[in-house]
C-alpha cells in the first residue's frame, strides 16, 4: 500500500479537481466572442456557458440571461450539462472514500478494509475525470467548428472560454488523484512495513490490536480444552474413590477371630465369659 504521504497528495489533487470543476460548471465564459471584423459595435463581449448567457457593454454594464429552455438547447450544451453535474457529484463522493481510505486517519476500518475504500475513491474519481473531459472536448470541437465554418458571420464567431481550460484542468487533477489511489492495493502483510514505522502510526496500532486478538483466542482455546480434560479426570478421581470406599464398607472375616476367640476360651487358665441368665456346667471346668 502506498505511502500516507503520496496518499496525501493524491487527495489535494482530486480535491483542487473537485473545486476547479464546480467553478467551470458555474462560470459563465464557456465560449467568448472573437474579436474579429472591423465591424464597431455597442457590446464590447459576449460569453456564453451552460446556464446563463453574458454580455459586456462598452459602458461598463455588465448583464446575464439565463437559459430557461432546455429543449431549445443543442445537443453538447444539453450534454455538458449533465455531464458536469454528475461529475461533480461522483468527485464529492470521491472525497467521501478517500478520506476513510486514508492511512492517516484513525477511521476506515482495518487495513485492508482502508486499502479497498481508497481503490474505490480512486475509481470514482478517475469516472469524475472522464465526465469533466466528455463535455469539454466536445463542447471545444463545436466552438472551433462554427468558427472555422465560412457561412458563420463573424459577429456570430466564439472562442473556447476560460470555464473550458479550467474543465481540462481538473480532470487532470481528477485522474492523477484517481489514478494514485487505485495504485493502493492492499496486497499481503509482511513484517517489514513499506513506510517509516513509528509508535503513533495506525496502521501499526491496528497489526498490534489484532496480535492481541489472536493471543486471546489462543488462550481462550488452550482453556477449553484444558475444561474438556477435567471432566475425565474428575471421573477417574470418583471412580478410584468410590472404589476405596467399597472396599473399606467390606466387612471384615470373621474366621481368624473365630479361631482366635476359641483358643482364648478354651485355653485351661481362661475361662469363657458367662451369661447372666445361663448357668455353669461340669464342662468347663474340665
Amino acid at each position: 500500500m502506498l505511502s500516507s504521504a503520496v496518499q496525501i497528495l493524491a487527495f489535494a489533487l482530486a480535491l483542487l479537481g473537485v473545486l476547479g470543476a464546480t467553478v467551470a460548471t458555474l462560470l459563465p465564459n464557456w465560449k467568448v466572442s472573437a474579436d474579429v471584423g472591423s465591424n464597431i459595435m455597442t457590446a464590447m463581449s459576449q460569453m456564453q456557458g451552460l446556464w446563463m448567457d453574458c454580455t459586456w457593454y462598452s459602458t461598463g454594464v455588465f448583464s446575464c440571461t439565463l437559459k430557461y429552455s432546455v429543449l431549445s438547447l443543442p445537443a453538447y450544451l444539453q450534454t455538458a450539462r449533465t455531464a458536469m453535474v454528475l461529475s461533480c457529484m461522483t468527485a464529492s463522493l470521491g472525497l467521501c472514500l478517500a478520506s476513510l481510505g486514508l492511512k492517516c486517519t484513525r477511521w476506515g476500518g482495518s487495513h485492508r478494509a482502508k486499502g479497498h475504500t481508497a481503490i474505490a475513491a480512486g475509481g470514482c474519481f478517475v469516472l469524475a475525470s472522464v465526465l469533466c473531459l466528455v463535455p469539454a472536448s466536445w463542447f471545444t470541437n463545436e466552438v472551433i467548428t462554427s468558427f472555422l465554418d465560412a457561412n458563420v458571420p463573424e459577429s456570430g464567431k466564439y472562442e473556447p472560454g476560460g470555464a473550458v481550460y479550467v474543465t481540462f484542468i481538473s480532470a487532470g487533477f481528477l485522474l492523477a488523484g484517481g489514478v494514485i489511489f487505485c495504485l493502493s492495493c492492499p496486497g499481503k502483510r509482511t513484517g517489514q512495513l513499506d513506510y517509516a514505522s513509528s509508535s503513533t502510526d495506525p496502521d501499526k496500532l491496528l497489526e498490534q490490536e489484532e496480535e492481541e486478538r489472536r493471543r486471546r483466542r489462543r488462550e481462550e482455546k488452550e482453556e477449553e480444552e484444558e475444561e474438556r480434560e477435567r471432566p475425565k479426570n474428575s471421573q477417574s478421581k470418583t471412580v478410584q474413590l468410590q472404589t476405596d470406599d467399597v472396599e473399606q464398607e467390606k466387612p471384615p472375616q470373621d474366621k481368624p477371630q473365630q479361631d482366635q476367640e476359641q483358643q482364648q476360651y478354651y485355653s485351661p487358665s481362661k475361662l469363657p465369659p458367662k451369661d447372666i441368665k445361663a448357668g455353669y456346667s461340669l464342662q468347663d471346668y474340665v
